[in-house]
Order: C-alpha cells, then structure tokens, then sequence
C-alpha cells in the first residue's frame, strides 16, 4: 500500500509545491496515492495564508490529501479564539506572539503588521478582521493522525504504550522526547514532523521529516510502499534505510 508525506511547511508555499510537483512526478511512475502532510502549516515562514489557501482548495477540488494538525496551527487556532488561553504544552513565559514561535509572521500574511510588537487587544481585533472564516474552520477541522496501512501519520508522535482512542490531541501535537527517546516498536511505522532535523530520518519504528524548512532547510517529501520508505529528490527515490 502506497502512501506520500509532506514535512513541516511553516508557510513556505514555494517549497510546499516544489514537493508537491516531486510527488506527481513519482506519482507519473507508480501511480495515484494520498499525500498526507504531518502539520505545522503556518508561523516562521513568509506565506502561511498561501499555504493554507492552497491546501483548503486543494481538499475541495477533491485532491486525495490528508493535513494534520500541528501544535503551530493549533497555536493560530487558540489565539484566534482567545488570545488568553494558555497553550497546554508551551512553556508559560512563551506566547504565540513572541517572536520565536512565528505567530507575528503568520498574521502579516494576512495584512496584520508588527503583531509581536503591538498590545495583544488590538493585534487579535485586526486577526479576527483578517483571517478568513474559511480559513479558521479548516485549521479547527485538522485530524491529528491518519492511518494507511501499516503507517501512522502524527505531527509530534505518540505517547508511548497508549492506545491511539485514548491519546490526547496535546501529546500528538507536542510530544518531543518521551517518544523520540522511546526504541519500542509502537505496531505501525510512526510518520512525523515537529522536531527539526538536518534531514530525514529513519529510527527503525518511526520516520523524521521535519527537515527544518523553519530554520532554512529543505522540505521533505517522502513515498512509502508498505513499510519501506523513500525521499523523494528531484533524481528520483532514494530509499530511507533505518539507522
């Protein structure tokens, strides 16, 4: 059973459809599959109303694609709705407005300027004006895993040993290190972003692709046929072989 995955974007549109065009070239040679992009959608990049414009229209005009939720999409979510409410996972001196996490970028997309430096009420006032609705209900609608096969598809991961109807959205978005640090095989193969990398890897029982498209890097895009995974370059596959 084939499947395709797409890393983090964070609002990088140019590199999100230079994936995109990589997969329909591998596509071209093996046939139609789902692509399913693990989240983290919007913040630090320069475009993350185009991203999620050209995903929502994508998913309309029928395209066979899954998009995750990540813990940066649920941050946009959050603050839209209340920009008070703490973001269970972020540390409590952090907010989506400070400037490492990107929300101030994500809101000049939409024509809401200097957002990290202004008071909260009006910055949320100008968001709530900008944003479409369109735009608010299909981040809110986001799953937070998918299944194909022997693949599970998670923007963080997964807490270790629980059954996946009793995961909490919080741990599939935010997880970092008591699943990163975890050897055990979870059963299906654990496809994921969320933790920046030099590049792609494989762990054996999961596979990294947030190659740190937020920090510069590459965007991943990765094919899969059972439980074999392959990084899909502009000179074809090149097969991921488990570390």
């Amino acid at each position: 059973m084939r499947s395709y995955a797409i890393g983090d974007i964070h609002g990088h549109l140019d590199k999100l459809e230079a994936s995109h065009a990589l997969i329909a070239a591998d596509m071209a040679q093996h046939g139609a599959a789902p692509v399913v992009h693990v989240g983290d959608l919007v913040d630090r990049g320069p475009d993350s109303r185009g991203v999620v414009e050209y995903l929502r229209r994508g998913i309309a005009a029928g395209a066979d694609w899954v998009v995750l939720k990540g813990n940066h999409d649920r941050m946009f979510s959050r603050f839209l709705d209340n920009p008070y409410e703490p973001e269970p996972g972020l540390r409590a001196e952090l907010s989506w407005l400070h400037p490492r996490l990107g929300g101030g970028e994500t809101l000049a997309s939409y024509g809401v300027r200097n957002a990290s430096d202004r008071p909260v009420d009006p910055v949320h006032a100008e968001a709530l004006a900008a944003v479409p609705e369109a735009h608010r209900r299909f981040l809110e609608s986001r799953p937070s895993w998918h299944r194909i096969g022997e693949v599970l598809f998670v923007h963080a991961g997964i807490r270790p040993g629980v059954a996946m109807e009793d995961q909490t959205e919080t741990d599939l978005v935010w997880i970092r290190h008591d699943f990163l640090d975890d050897r055990r095989d979870h059963g299906p193969l654990i496809v994921h972003g969320h933790t920046a990398i030099e590049a792609a890897t494989h762990y054996g029982n999961r596979v990294n692709i947030d190659s740190s498209v937020a920090y510069g890097g590459p965007m991943t895009a990765i094919a899969i046929e059972g439980r074999s995974v392959f990084h899909l370059t502009p000179a074809g596959r090149v097969p991921l072989v488990p570390r």
